[in-house]
């Protein structure tokens, strides 16, 4: 006999997910877009090269991926307000130590200190809150959220050039960090004391011991899911994290990248509006392979450019929104492939290769950029999305038969 999941009411529902998405945006162009909208900057008012600079970036988000299955271990738990709320604090002093560093090393650190933070509020532990709690609704609630939070991009290019007329870049990072404090904690410790207790009743049942969770790692399809998973960061990340200089070395004007920089946020809203129209004519498999598609093209378009603004408009357009669908579809096609129970750490596991993408794609960029260009990192971008379409298909392919743990 089928049974329905309960389901949060539609008023709690929406006082749980837009506080959510409006900490998870603060939270994004904080401690994530924060950093490529001030590597020019720091490069030419510091004299730290690109490759040096890039490093510390791969550093952050290399912890953040070690850290994910702990954080999403504490979430599948019933510690999401601590680990969230935690996070979100604990990253907000790491931006105050950011504005006063003044060797590379006290810049290590503290992107070290913001990865330990990233581990714990970026997409990764905010779609297992969301899995966690809102059963049924998760797609829909991770799917809101990301329509708000993919702006974060263009909240922090245009934000920064937009600070810096008329301030330091640390005194803009100062604001950035008061905006967590002020915004982003409460909303997300809101959100998540909501969903505590108005989704207490779709919470899966957890399993009381990691190596019992451990055995899905002996599927086909969680291994493909990784290779998935982490192309999509790769590609992406090695981009947006060099995009001002990419675009400079295509000779577009500053004010036109900045521009540019800060249309892939409604790029990313309009692929994901465009997923939620055809969600009811597409399945999860089509609309994953269809972003891979996307993520190919994209680079694809910029290599050829020139100073063409209409390849820079396509680019824009192809990049930001296969990007955003693949913001949505990680998570839901985790758990139609691998299940809702145990999400947290599952999630987790999978952020070890998806923050690990984020983490090389910095360092990557810039050692090809030293040997031959930024056309070099291109094309590596357009090959990672077309190995992640092939081993998107091959883990639906060799999807288990019956999705582990959600007969309990």
């Amino acid at each position: 006999m089928m049974t329905t999941e309960p389901t949060t009411s539609s008023r709690e529902f929406h006082r749980i997910v837009w506080p959510m998405a409006i900490g998870e945006t603060i939270v994004w162009a904080s401690f994530y877009y924060l950093f490529p909208a001030l590597l020019p900057e720091w490069e030419r008012s510091m004299g730290w090269s690109k490759t040096e600079l890039s490093g510390a970036m791969t550093l952050a988000l290399l912890t953040s991926a070690l850290l994910a299955p702990f954080a999403g271990r504490l979430i599948d738990h019933g510690y999401s307000r601590i680990t969230f709320t935690g996070g979100t604090v604990f990253g907000g002093l790491m931006l105050v130590a950011l504005s006063q560093v003044t060797q590379l090393w006290q810049f290590y650190v503290v992107w070290f200190g913001l990865g330990v933070a990233m581990s714990a509020t970026l997409y990764v532990a905010c779609f297992a809150v969301l899995t966690h709690y809102m059963a049924g609704q998760a797609k829909r609630a991770i799917t809101l959220v990301t329509l708000v939070a993919g702006l974060a991009g263009t909240i922090a290019f245009p934000g920064v050039h937009g600070l810096m007329s008329f301030l330091d870049w640390r005194q803009a990072v100062l604001v950035f960090a008061a905006f967590i404090f002020a915004v982003a904690v409460p909303t997300i410790w809101s959100s998540c004391k909501r969903a505590e207790t108005a989704g207490e009743q779709n919470v899966p049942e957890t399993s009381g011991k990691s190596r019992d969770v451990m055995v899905v790692t002996k599927t086909a399809a969680f291994w493909l899911l990784g290779l998935v998973v982490m192309a999509m960061s790769l590609g992406h990340g090695m981009i947006i994290t060099h995009l001002l200089p990419i675009l400079d070395d295509r000779g577009i004007h500053p004010e036109t990248a900045i521009l540019a920089a800060a249309m892939i946020g409604p790029m990313q809203v309009s692929g994901r509006l465009a997923m939620m129209a055809a969600d009811r004519h597409a399945s999860v498999l089509a609309v994953a392979v269809g972003s891979f598609v996307a993520l190919f093209l994209g680079p694809a378009a910029l290599l050829f450019a020139g100073g063409s603004p209409a390849l820079v408009v396509a680019f824009v357009i192809l990049q930001g929104a296969g990007a955003g669908v693949t913001s949505i579809v990680r998570p839901v096609l985790t758990a139609e492939l691998l299940g809702r129970r145990n999400f947290g750490m599952i999630s987790g596991l999978l952020a070890i290769p998806y923050m690990g993408g984020f983490a090389l794609a910095p360092s990557v960029a810039a050692v090809l950029w030293t040997w031959g260009g930024y056309d070099l990192a291109l094309m590596l971008a357009g090959t990672v999305a077309g190995i992640g379409m092939v081993s998107v298909l091959a883990a639906w392919h060799w999807r288990p038969a019956r999705v582990p743990g959600d007969d309990n």
